[in-house]
């Protein structure tokens, strides 16, 4: 029987790495990269139209790696716009392209975002963009983290977490990642870009994903 409270995580995001680290490490479970684990530094295609099945095939990616003798975890994540039909979905972390050049542009000379990844600063900004002259009471949105766990000899384990908020104005706060300075959850005033780490984990999807796949890992070994 493989043990449940290792787990390798399939993503190369630092910072969702320790997202995933921070929220399961209470709860028993220890989260080892991938680089760490000796998996090999190759890319996973995301050709799924769902976060489930992105989720998967980085899950199962992994998975097979290991020749089905581990544990894996993988999370796909992003954000859907309810003004933009739920764009960007998964296409969340490549929404800007090189060909939205005035996106990257604005992004390189924001000197108060300067500390994220380009990418994530273009963006935010393509999404602003979209969404100029769009009021407040029609800017709706939903950060979505769906979590697929792998191990031998089960079925593999897939738990959905949804927040829901509103996208501002601009970029507030230096927290966070990807889209926390633009998504105000709902029942706040201000973004996740200003939240401290514990409180976005207490509220965010993925933490509501993580703690819905610990609650069913811990049933699966009291059996």
């Amino acid at each position: 029987m493989a043990d449940l409270t290792a787990v390798v995580a399939a993503t190369t995001n630092g910072h969702k790495l320790r997202e995933i680290a921070d929220i399961l490490a209470p709860l028993g479970y220890d989260v080892v990269s991938r680089d760490a684990a000796g998996v090999p530094d190759f890319e996973i295609e995301e050709t799924g139209e769902t976060f489930e099945e992105n989720s998967f095939l980085k899950a199962k990616a992994i998975f097979d790696w290991f020749g089905g003798k581990a544990v894996t975890l993988a999370d796909d994540s992003g954000i859907e716009v309810d003004a933009l039909l739920g764009a960007p979905g998964v296409w969340s972390a490549r929404f800007a392209q090189r060909d939205d050049l005035e996106d990257f542009v604005a992004a390189e000379i924001e000197e108060t975002q300067a500390h994220r990844s380009l990418q994530d600063r273009a963006n935010n900004k393509k999404l602003l963009r979209l969404l100029e002259g769009i009021p407040e009471e029609e800017r709706s949105a939903r950060f979505v983290s769906v979590i697929t766990c792998l191990m031998p000899d089960r079925n593999a384990i897939v738990c959905r977490g949804e927040v829901e908020g509103r996208v501002g104005f601009s970029e507030t706060g230096k927290a966070g990642f990807g889209y926390d300075p633009l998504f105000i959850p709902e029942g706040y005033d201000h973004s996740f870009g200003l939240f401290t780490s514990e409180d976005k984990n207490a509220l965010s999807h993925r933490g509501a994903a993580l703690k819905k796949l610990a609650a069913t890992l811990a049933e699966d070994r009291s059996i």
